[in-house]
């Protein structure tokens, strides 16, 4: 492979603790990057505005991933590219979601929209995007505009089988992945992390041979394959530490910062 031209990192379980916070070596890290000319940017299931605390400290100017690539966003969180669910499947999806008994929200690209604002993983959220759920009686007014919807449950095996439910009911309809164990996101269709990755170095002009990507779910394995220098984080599942070219150590290690030392910057 080329020398290394663009980082691009997953956020949650990736670059922050499990805390959702960044830390001093992390920050300091990606600075490096800048410094050696490495451009760097971030790819979430996030919301663009759970994205906004990210981009001061990282000193971000390349274009951001939102919605696991349904959205591309400038550091202003202006939209420069965006997908949305399409009607349907977004309101298939909930069903889905509420027979497998999951707290349903649905995401515009400007707000959280919830049903039950004491939900098991509010808390969770409301910390991670640093906002309040807006919260309505029911979500058909917002199906045209859903850019990501989202199920949550403590019950992961149940989540699991709900993921299986939501493939064969939608298809192609709409992109269905878990982001974390406890959340099953249903995206825009055929756009994914891996999307993003290819349209971000394109649009750059960088040599698809000189990018690295760090990541930790199954979601992340679409933009491993874009990449040719993919790194799993301690704490992802076996498979998708066998899927990735390096395996450093986790979030709650500070697994980002050391992998950036020892597989971007040392080489």
């Amino acid at each position: 492979m080329s020398a290394v031209a663009l980082v691009i990192s997953d956020v949650d379980g990736t670059l922050v603790r499990p805390e959702k916070t960044l830390t001093e070596a992390s920050i300091g890290a990606v600075h490096r990057l800048h410094a050696r000319g490495i451009g760097f940017t971030v790819i979430s299931s996030r919301p663009p505005f759970g994205l906004r605390m990210l981009i001061e400290p990282l000193a971000l100017t390349l274009p951001i991933g939102a919605f696991n690539g349904g959205a591309m966003v400038k550091p202003s969180l202006e939209v420069i590219e965006q997908r949305l669910v399409p009607e349907p499947a977004a309101r298939r999806g909930v069903e889905v979601l509420e027979q497998f008994g999951a707290d349903v929200w649905v995401f515009t690209a400007e707000r959280w929209l919830a049903q039950n604002p004491a939900g098991d993983y509010v808390p969770r959220e409301r910390c991670t995007l640093q906002a309040e759920p807006t919260v309505v009686k029911g979500f058909s007014p917002y199906f045209v505009r859903a850019a990501k919807i989202v199920g949550s449950s403590r019950d992961f095996a149940k989540l699991a089988a709900c993921e299986e439910a939501m493939r064969a009911a939608l298809g192609a309809q709409a992109s269905v992945s878990r982001s974390q164990a406890y959340y099953l996101d249903v995206t825009p269709p055929n756009v994914n992390k891996g999307t993003f990755v290819k349209s971000l170095w394109q649009q750059l002009g960088v040599a698809a041979g000189s990018i690295a990507v760090l990541g930790d779910m199954e979601n992340d394995l679409a933009m491993f394959r874009e990449a040719s220098l993919s790194i799993a984080m301690g704490n992802a599942s076996e498979d998708v530490k066998r899927q990735a070219t390096h395996v450093t150590k986790s979030n709650a290690e500070n697994g980002f910062a050391a992998a950036i030392e020892e597989y971007v910057l040392a080489s």
